[in-house]
């Protein structure tokens, strides 16, 4: 690891290509078994896919549409390079096998792009959808994004994940069997009814898996979904901006040091945000993060326990 005070991506991605990578996030029109009614009908109770992709609200799209744009865009706004196709609305394992790889091989298309990022649930794969992402290990780097959240069975049930964490630890486990694959987990800090000492026990967890990725999320809520009622009724809260930089120190210090830390916040289209509105500053948050770990000498890893 570099003099960072914690593994950012954008550094990992230059010590592995040797130029700015930028990943492109894109609506491969999949869907999701807690919508669709084979786990639930209600979704997660945070859950709108509306918030953060342009190609989730009707927008016809083709993916490789996408991806052209995406790299139009990479190219100009950051001087990207190479790209990384990441397969983010819904669940992006959810489907045939013969219908994930056609849709996955779009990205064959693009000389540009050196890896495929898939998002998707720890209880929608097995061993044929593990086949199928290793099968591109020798192209692409790739990496499977698993949304846990939380490493607490009340909280996963509370916001209706319709998986539990067990099922998580068995996801993990088998994508380890494939040699090449990457494994991120995203987690959410500030769930309702979790306190500080729940939140550091997912970070302790998590970290003793020592996975290639981590990404952390602050609740926020989303126009049109049951989190939005549950915040106008009164029957949650929201993180300050201070609270939750002090909870991503604290959760950064318990991580495993190699651990490639791909977010420490959140986006979301002011038009659907409900709050809390520190989120849309994005610059502010990070750099907060990275001020309360320098002035007060912390860094990732620094308690974390074999």
């Amino acid at each position: 690891m570099n003099q960072e005070r914690y593994y950012k991506f954008s550094e990992y991605l230059k010590e592995r290509f040797g130029c700015r990578v930028y990943k492109i996030g894109v609506d491969a029109g999949f869907s999701c078994p807690n919508k669709d009614g084979r786990i639930s009908r209600d979704s997660c109770i945070y859950c709108n896919t509306k918030a953060f992709s342009f190609y989730s609200r009707g927008l016809p799209r083709t993916i490789e549409d996408q991806i052209e744009e995406g790299i139009d865009f990479g190219k100009s706004r950051y001087a990207a390079e190479r790209f990384i196709v990441y397969f983010q609305a819904n669940t992006n394992t959810y489907a045939p096998l013969e219908i994930l790889k056609e849709r996955y091989d779009v990205v064959r298309k693009f000389k540009d792009v050196v890896g495929i990022a898939i998002g998707t649930r720890p209880d929608c794969v097995d061993n044929r959808v593990l086949d199928l992402l290793s099968s591109y290990t020798q192209d692409y780097e790739v990496w499977i994004e698993y949304g846990l959240q939380s490493a607490h069975n009340n909280t996963l049930e509370f916001i209706n994940r319709g998986h539990t964490y067990d099922d998580f630890l068995k996801a993990v486990e088998l994508s380890r069997g494939r040699r090449g694959i990457k494994i991120c987990a995203h987690v959410i800090i500030g769930l309702p009814n979790e306190t500080a000492g729940d939140i550091m026990d997912t970070a302790t967890q998590v970290g003793h898996l020592k996975l290639d990725g981590v990404k952390i999320h602050p609740l926020h809520v989303v126009r049109g979904t049951r989190l939005e009622s549950l915040f106008t009724n009164g029957l949650c809260t929201l993180l300050e901006l201070d609270t939750y930089v002090n909870l991503v120190v604290d959760f950064l210090e318990r991580l495993w040091p190699k651990t490639v830390i791909q977010r420490v916040t959140a986006d979301c289209l002011p038009n659907l945000l409900v709050g809390p509105q520190w989120i849309l500053k994005k610059n502010k948050v990070l750099n907060e993060i990275e001020n309360k770990l320098s002035k007060e000498g912390r860094f990732q890893g620094r308690i974390y326990k074999e």
